[in-house]
C-alpha cells in the first residue's frame, strides 16, 4: 500500500496507557537516550517527555467555522464512494446522513447541535 497512510485506533483498556512502537534512527536513539540519561529516565519515558513537551510547545490549530463545514464536505465525499452505487439516491442521502450525523436517538447530545425546545 505504497502511497496511502493507514489510521489505526489502537484499543486501551480503561485507566490504562496506551503501547506505541515507533521506529526511530540510530541518531535519533543515541540523541534520545543521551537526553534521557541527563534527566535520569528511562528511554520510553524520556520519549514520553519530550513528546508532552513538543506538543505543549505547538498546539494544534484551532478548526475556524469553515472547516468543520470543509471536514463534513470531505466526510460526505467519502461516505459516498464507498457507499453501493445500485442503492437508490434516498437510501443513499438516510445512510449519509445517517453517519455524520448520527443516530436520531443521540440528536440531543451532539454538543454541535442547536437543543430543541420541548
Amino acid at each position: 500500500m505504497s502511497g496511502h497512510r493507514m489510521h489505526y485506533s489502537p484499543a486501551v483498556r480503561p485507566r490504562e496507557d496506551a503501547v506505541s512502537a515507533v521506529k526511530l534512527s540510530q541518531q535519533l536513539t543515541a540523541t534520545i537516550d543521551a537526553w534521557a540519561e541527563a534527566h535520569q529516565l528511562t528511554r520510553a519515558d524520556a520519549i514520553r517527555r519530550l513528546l508532552e513537551l513538543a506538543l505543549a510547545a505547538s498546539p494544534p490549530p484551532a478548526l475556524q467555522p469553515g472547516d468543520t463545514l470543509a471536514i463534513e464536505r470531505d466526510a460526505v465525499r467519502q461516505i459516498e464512494d464507498m457507499l453501493d452505487p445500485t442503492l437508490p439516491a434516498e437510501e443513499r442521502e438516510r445512510r449519509v446522513r445517517r453517519l455524520t450525523e448520527g443516530p436520531p436517538e443521540f440528536a440531543d447530545q451532539r454538543v454541535d447541535l442547536p437543543k430543541h425546545q420541548r
